[in-house]
């Protein structure tokens, strides 16, 4: 039973307002019952927000109104758990209607009033290649309740902030934009109560700490002219242990295993710009024994506290690993070295953009071109460097998104519309099929060789993965985004601490 001081608190959030969006999709998730979360957590249940810690206290700013992040939720759990469903549901496209029980749960309470609560929260994820918004509505349905993700709304501007670097106030004008698309989505009502937060990664943790700097504190000053809630350190460069624990968490969440007690998740493997991520839950201790001790992250949610093998590795995400391919990443003589490679096609030239900085790069024209040449010229940017976990060996299953995702869709491994299923071999098979038929790729893109060989070489000679490894392709769970996005999101509203 909520204590009266717990009421109060509650007191001040606002009824339910109407929701316009006009954005680039709009996704709903279905309301299921406080009694039924607990009687089905599978990989079909509503994605519940955590209940809220007690956050650092943030220093309060002249004229700027403070607000509760988050009340503190009781949350009752039932006296009987009911087994967990052992069944894997790798990508659910629908969240099914939760079933009317047959006899009443004793902790289901129906709220005092019959309304419901709304908050939103917005992330802003300014990666290498992209700037993206994350708007993220969470109901309130009872006061015992957690809140409920009933939707998110995502957009995404080119290029990302790091091509801005000898221009940041254009960089600023991309963040002014996507701000326009919040204005539009989240009720005015709402904006003063509303937090907005950016999250830099490997873009930007590849420039020169100055030039960073400027561009976050561009960022600021539009943030500081906005109508939503600016946080303090509101604006921030993200490392790379918290991008890979934040996505593990925004998979696992979406999926429903974050609520099961047989501690049965998944591992997740993120694949940007400029940085690879590799997280998961160890299942041995020889795992966690043989790591670098950098390479083991802790944090504390949902009761549990979680113990993560998370490491990224900056400057072997996709377009980053290009460049170095071709020798050209942290080259000097730009203005007229030529970048070569036998990943590409013989007769093809181009200007390459990445960064904020152009490299010419082309194929061997006398030369050979195929899978095994170009596979010995990625090898280099990744033998000795990336770690093998001791057990990715075993038959875990792994999460791979973003250009995984993208390059498997392009290449025709998978459907765009759905994602799907593959094992580490489907990779290899396809690479040497678009690299020795370069011609007939070259339109959908020059360089599919290079990332399909790459990706293929990150996984078996990087990361170690057998040919069998299952790989579940996605880019959104339950119709949310695949991204550390919603668990950057929880841990702002959260803490969660990540050590």
């Amino acid at each position: 039973m909520a204590t009266p001081s717990l009421l109060l608190t509650l007191s001040v959030w606002l009824l339910l307002g109407s929701l316009t969006a006009e954005a680039t999709y709009y996704r709903h998730h279905r309301y299921v019952p406080h009694f039924y979360r607990y009687r089905e957590q599978s990989a079909n249940t509503e994605n519940l927000l955590p209940e809220v810690s007690d956050p650092v206290p943030e220093v309060s700013q002249p004229g700027v109104p403070t607000y509760p992040e988050i009340p503190e939720v009781f949350h009752p759990a039932p006296e009987v758990i009911p087994p967990i469903p052992e069944a894997f549901n790798p990508v659910p496209e629908v969240v099914h209607h939760a079933p009317e029980p047959h006899q009443p749960h004793q902790a289901y309470q129906p709220s005092p009033v019959n309304v419901s609560r709304v908050f939103y929260g917005i992330m802003f994820d300014a990666g290498s290649t992209g700037t993206r918004i994350h708007i993220y509505k969470f109901i309130q349905k009872d006061p015992v309740e957690l809140p409920v993700l009933d939707n998110e709304m995502y957009h995404a501007v080119k290029p990302g902030l790091s091509a801005y670097k000898d221009n940041p106030e254009e960089g600023g004008n991309t963040i002014r934009q996507l701000l326009k698309i919040a204005k539009k989505t989240v009720p005015e009502e709402e904006w003063k109560r509303t937090p907005v937060v950016l999250k830099a990664t490997a873009g930007l943790r590849l420039l020169p700490e100055d030039k960073a700097n400027t561009l976050l504190k561009e960022v600021r000053d539009v943030f500081d002219e906005s109508p939503f809630f600016v946080p303090n350190n509101s604006v921030s460069l993200m490392n790379g242990t918290n991008e890979g624990v934040l996505a593990w968490v925004t998979v696992n969440f979406l999926t429903g295993h974050l609520y099961s007690n047989t501690r049965k998740t998944v591992g997740i493997l993120d694949l940007g710009g400029g940085s690879t991520q590799i997280t998961f839950l160890p299942k041995s201790k020889k795992t966690v024994q043989s790591a670098p001790p950098t390479y083991i992250a802790r944090f504390h949610l949902f009761n549990n506290t979680y113990q993560l093998y998370t490491h990224s590795y900056l400057g072997n995400g996709l377009y980053a690993a290009r460049l170095a391919t071709l020798g050209a990443l942290g080259a000097d003589g730009l203005d007229w070295k030529v970048f070569t490679s036998s990943c590409l096609p013989k007769k093809f030239r181009e200007d390459v953009t990445f960064g904020g900085t152009t490299y010419k790069v082309s194929g061997i024209p006398d030369g050979y071109a195929g899978y095994k040449l170009c596979y010995y010229e990625v090898m280099k940017v990744i033998k000795g460097i990336v770690h093998q976990p001791y057990e990715v060996k075993g038959s875990s299953v792994f999460y791979a998104f973003s250009y995984y995702f993208d390059r498997a869709v392009e290449s025709g491994l998978i459907d765009g519309s759905r994602g799907g299923v593959v094992e580490v071999r489907d990779f290899k098979k396809r690479a040497k099929e678009v690299c020795n038929k370069m011609t007939k790729y070259r339109a959908i893109s020059p360089f599919l060789c290079m990332d399909m060989t790459y990706i293929t070489c990150l996984l078996k000679e990087g990361f170690g993965f057998k040919d069998n490894t299952v790989l579940q392709l996605a880019k959104k769970v339950n119709n949310v985004e695949t991204s550390w996005a919603l668990g950057a999101t929880f841990d702002y509203f959260r803490n969660l601490n990540i050590q």
